[in-house]
């Protein structure tokens, strides 16, 4: 029999809170029934003797406070899981939104997931190809890894996620590859160009997509990207598949979790964020991973806005210390008319070198990669000079430089919204580069690979 109470003592944004209660517990599920049988759903945030402060998901208007009737549920918010999902679409709570019928789920899954046991990981190695240059041949993303995405406000993250979940594949094997994308605080706009994207390309048939739109209920996103790592989860490790989980954007995320710490009158943290901010944001970072003993996977792609392109805003500053490295969209780059417009200098992939070489991309990788990334620096810095001394004060080996540099942004970093490049296409591409250079600057790859791959033509 559940428990009915009809003590609600006062409301405070999307807070409620209910007095004389028992036997409560902490994220426990909630009905809340207003006088016209509305009835909303919401879940325990605080205890306090026999006080309990309730969280509503579709908020708090028009709540009467003595004709309202809680009901605790006793259990927490879960979702109901299934491989039917696949192909689906839902809102940020986890309810079918694309006039498809209703999921009968293998079981139901707190959201909340548990901890995976650090012993029990396993080390992410196995490369994952996104078809995009930059990415797979300088950041390369790994099979386990959580690899974010930086972006200022008006460049085109949208696009670039997008383009991943449609071409990132797993590499030699016959595995079964899924994508779960949340999307939380977008715009029906965007919605409408992720909805579309994924139909019209077929990558729906793999991908599970959970929606919270703007204008949906601030505190419904905190549930969003858990409702999407449940799905990967089940997916992952109790099917084998391994899954692709992108997440946007974490800025809206951090952002209605300052919403509800300000309505508990907590004190706050950096730029009025929770204290609690780091510890929230790794729940969900951490549940990216490799399991020994499990066939499937889960990566991470959060992908998040930066304030005034702030690096140093907390969300993308604590973001960088509980992932495995950065790619920065830079408005530069956005400027000159190329896309991506990833700025290569600030980015890093902390487990590239783990998940490249002979056996998963090419034996050439690693000296390639770092011969190109030394080659751009060196071109950037000719750049600035030509900028304060002219063109023709450079050195010839300066100029060399600078023409490389020039053409790497057009040939390399530059690429098509729907131009899928091979790993192999991509270290061509590098190396038809490389030929630009004298060969007494390819310092940094082994004299043997220059032989077999650099173009014997322009060499």
């Amino acid at each position: 029999m559940l428990k009915e109470y009809k003590t609600m003592a006062e409301v405070s944004g999307p807070l409620v809170l209910v007095e004389g209660v028992e036997g409560v517990k902490y994220e426990e599920l909630v009905e809340v029934e207003l006088s016209g049988k509305d009835i909303r759903l919401g879940k325990v945030l605080e205890i306090n003797a026999d006080k309990a402060l309730v969280q509503l998901f579709q908020g708090t208007t028009g709540i009467n406070i003595e004709n309202t009737t809680i009901r605790f549920l006793g259990k927490g918010i879960e979702l109901g899981v299934s491989e039917d999902m696949l192909g689906r679409i839902f809102d940020g709570m986890g309810r079918p939104i694309d006039d498809g019928p209703k999921i009968i789920p293998d079981k139901l899954v707190d959201v909340n997931g548990s901890p995976i046991n650090p012993y029990a990981r396993d080390y992410p190695s196995e490369f994952i190809q996104t078809g995009i240059s930059t990415i797979d041949g300088l950041n390369t993303l790994v099979k386990g890894q959580k690899l974010p995405i930086f972006s200022g406000s008006g460049l085109p993250h949208s696009r670039l996620g997008a383009q991943i979940a449609r071409q990132a594949k797993v590499l030699g094997k016959d595995e079964e590859f899924a994508v779960v994308f949340a999307a939380m605080g977008i715009t029906f706009d965007e919605y409408e160009f992720f909805r579309n994207d994924f139909q019209q390309t077929g990558a729906l048939d793999r991908a599970v997509l959970f929606v919270n739109l703007a204008n949906d209920p601030a505190v419904e996103r905190i549930a969003t990207p858990r409702m999407a790592l449940t799905a990967a989860e089940y997916l992952a490790y109790e099917k084998g598949m391994h899954v692709l989980v992108i997440l946007t954007d974490m800025t809206n995320y951090c952002e209605a979790l300052r919403e509800v710490s300000a309505a508990r009158k907590e004190i706050p943290g950096r730029r009025g964020f929770p204290g609690y901010l780091y510890t929230d944001l790794s729940t969900i970072y951490e549940r990216a991973g490799r399991v020994k003993g499990k066939s499937g996977s889960i990566t991470q792609i959060p992908i998040l806005t930066m304030p005034e392109d702030d690096k140093t805003h907390p969300v993308p500053d604590l973001t960088g210390y509980i992932t495995e490295g950065q790619i920065i969209l830079g408005r530069a780059m956005q400027n000159k008319g190329i896309y991506p417009p990833i700025d290569v200098l600030p980015c890093l992939s902390r487990l590239r070198d783990k998940g490249i070489g002979e056996g998963k991309t090419r034996e050439d990788h690693s000296g390639w990669s770092s011969q190109l990334f030394a080659s751009y620096a060196r071109g950037k810095e000719a750049e600035e000079l030509s900028v304060i001394l002219g063109e023709s004060a450079l050195s010839e080996q300066d100029q060399q430089y600078l023409k490389f540099a020039s053409e790497f942004e057009k040939k390399f970093l530059q690429q098509g919204d729907y131009e899928d490049r091979s790993i192999a296409d991509t270290l061509q591409i590098g190396w038809e580069l490389l030929s630009i250079l004298p060969k007494s600057e390819l310092k940094r790859v082994k004299v043997e690979h220059i032989e077999k791959y650099l173009p014997k033509a322009e060499a």
